[in-house]
């Protein structure tokens, strides 16, 4: 059990940021349109990997960290924009579902190799 400890508690940790972001999404009453529109947008970055593992490793991995929206939505909330924040929220909620899905950081190797485990 103890060596899996590490891999439940990074799934975890995604449904953690992804229950979060829709909690704080519509407890703010956004709506559920921009959410379905926007919800798998993130994954418009595998089109990276039309030139090659290493390209689609990096737009991927740009994509999918959380360092981006979590910005977007400091500067959302500091700023008074709604917009800024709605688009965070998203963004956040696809990272953390994928997370929990057990799709990670990709290494530049191939699509399958991720931070999280070989998918």
């Amino acid at each position: 059990m103890l060596d899996r400890l590490p891999h439940v508690l990074l799934r975890l940790e995604g449904l953690a940021v992804a229950a979060a972001a829709i909690a704080l999404y519509f407890h703010e009453d956004f709506g559920w349109i921009l959410f379905v529109a926007l919800i798998l947008a993130p994954d418009l970055s595998f089109a990276g990997y039309a030139f090659g593992p290493k390209a689609g490793a990096i737009a991927y991995d740009a994509v999918h960290t959380e360092i981006f929206p979590v910005a977007l939505g400091t500067l959302g909330i500091l700023a008074g924009s709604s917009g800024a924040t709605k688009v965070a929220l998203i963004w956040l909620a696809h990272i953390g579902a994928d997370r929990l899905s057990g799709y990670g950081l990709k290494y530049p190797t191939a699509f399958k190799d991720t931070h999280l485990s070989r998918v």
